[in-house]
């Protein structure tokens, strides 16, 4: 599986696509925070020691980039016919899922780091220097790459589905759309008391909001480690479906 892995890996960094998702999510998160000016999320406009706006962006941009990262996890392999040479390997499903879902996991975690430079700049702008909740934000950060973790997982199952490119980013994005907002904007139709709560909590944006805030909840955690677990294993049951 390691080396698997490794070949991901180095797959999405000797393209464009790696560089091309890193830059642009580094690029519309930068703009919203610093350049466009007059908005709610301008961190030099709000006059407060934070980069609260980064963890409101970015849920928004990975939604459209991370299915942009996926897509080709699986779709690729079965257009060029490379996936019944990967499935002839000494690998199990699992270990290719895995390997698939970690490398875009890993990519996701390079492109967050350079962020911390956003951190820093704000931490020596408070006044006095240094006057920040560093706890509150790195309990957004993990909140955020939970986020990411779980999107990255639905774009796995998604690709997996099809063998078309367009098509897995399109279930992707809605996927990703409809566990984010969909679920929490169902929850209030007017269901039974109870009911709309018990929907509200299947979806993310609950989960989510309360980790960035910087509270770190086990039952948060726990629910998008479930999320991800669960795609990995739908994923896991359609390439078995495959070989039927």
């Amino acid at each position: 599986m390691l080396t698997l892995l490794k070949k991901e890996i180095q797959s999405f960094l000797h393209s464009l696509i790696g560089y091309i998702v890193m830059g642009v999510f580094l690029l519309l998160t930068a703009l919203f925070l610093w350049v466009f000016p007059e908005t709610d999320f301008n961190v030099l406009d709000n006059g407060y020691a934070n980069i609260d706006s980064l963890f409101v962006i970015a849920p928004w941009v990975f939604l459209f980039l991370i299915p942009a990262i996926t897509m080709r996890s699986f779709a690729e392999e079965k257009k060029t016919g490379n996936i019944e040479l990967l499935l002839t390997k000494p690998l199990r499903d699992i270990d290719i899922i895995l390997a698939k879902y970690f490398a875009g996991v890993l990519l996701v975690l390079i492109s967050l780091l350079p962020t911390l430079i956003w951190y820093f700049t704000i931490s020596m702008l408070a006044s006095p220097a240094g006057n920040v909740d560093t706890g509150g934000m790195w309990g957004s950060y993990l909140g955020l790459f939970f986020l990411a973790s779980g999107f990255v997982a639905i774009g796995i199952f998604a690709s997996a589905i099809s063998e078309n490119q367009v098509v897995a980013f399109i279930i992707a994005v809605f996927l990703c759309f409809f566990c984010f907002m969909g679920l929490d904007s169902i929850s209030i139709l007017g269901f039974p008391s109870g009911f709309d709560t018990i929907i509200q909590y299947l979806g993310i944006q609950i989960h989510y909001a309360s980790m960035s805030r910087g509270v770190l909840d086990t039952r948060d955690i726990i629910y998008f480690m479930s999320l991800a677990a669960m795609f990995i294993l739908f994923t896991k049951t359609s390439m078995e479906g495959r070989k039927w």
